[in-house]
């Protein structure tokens, strides 16, 4: 696959990183060529210097066969520029732009645009490790809206069913593993002791954790 990365800052480069040892036919853009230093040396992807959202830059990319880009910058606004520039202009298949502001990021995801909010994910990660310290948080869907957690079933839940741990619309059980073996329960399996369970819940987990004791 081809991926464009606007931006070689922190993220941009460990992104580039990532992709690349993933097979990814990587291409960095900044306007600053020094950021380049930030890269390995035996990294071997396209670097060209200029800004994201410039029509030529982008052409020279090879925005035109790109499979995805990621714009990273520094800046909201342009990473979101080049975002709508990629996504309505050029059809890349997959676009995400990071947004610092979290009421930008909900703005433009109205707009069709994927986003990622550091702040609005970080500060939800954060308040998750302080307040539910026994939920395993191994995944997280959009900008942090939606995580995926893993927890041993708690001794007050043992001998229930998965009814009892779904809260229509916050939390909803994805998957059992019972004895090294992983299932799709349904809402009258019987939770035993040992399970290990795996659930999809909103970033407001009152009610969940509540129900976990």
């Amino acid at each position: 696959m081809r991926a464009i990365i606007i931006g070689c800052g922190r993220m941009g480069s460990g992104l580039a990183e990532t992709l690349a040892r993933r097979g990814f036919q990587i291409t960095l853009v900044d306007a600053d060529a020094t950021a380049f230093e930030r890269l390995g040396a035996s990294l071997k992807v396209q670097r060209i210097v200029g800004v994201g959202f410039d029509r030529d830059v982008l052409l020279e990319a090879g925005v035109e066969r790109a499979d995805a880009l990621a714009a990273v910058t520094a800046s909201d606004d342009v990473n979101i520029v080049t975002a709508r520039l990629a996504r309505h202009i050029f059809h890349v298949p997959r676009v995400v732009a990071r947004v610092y502001d979290p009421r930008k990021a909900a703005i433009y995801h109205k707009l069709g645009l994927q986003t990622v909010s550091t702040t609005a994910w970080g500060i939800q990660r954060m308040m998750e490790l302080l307040s539910f310290s026994h939920l395993d948080v191994i995944a997280s869907l959009g900008s942090g809206e939606v995580d995926v957690l893993e927890l041993e079933v708690p001794a007050l839940l043992v001998g229930r069913t998965v009814n009892d741990l779904t809260v229509p619309g916050e939390a909803h059980v994805i998957a059992i593993t019972r004895q090294g073996r992983t299932f799709l329960p349904t809402l009258g399996t019987v939770f035993q002791a040992g399970d290990l369970v795996h659930l999809a819940a909103s970033g407001e987990n009152h009610r969940l954790a509540a129900l976990l004791g």
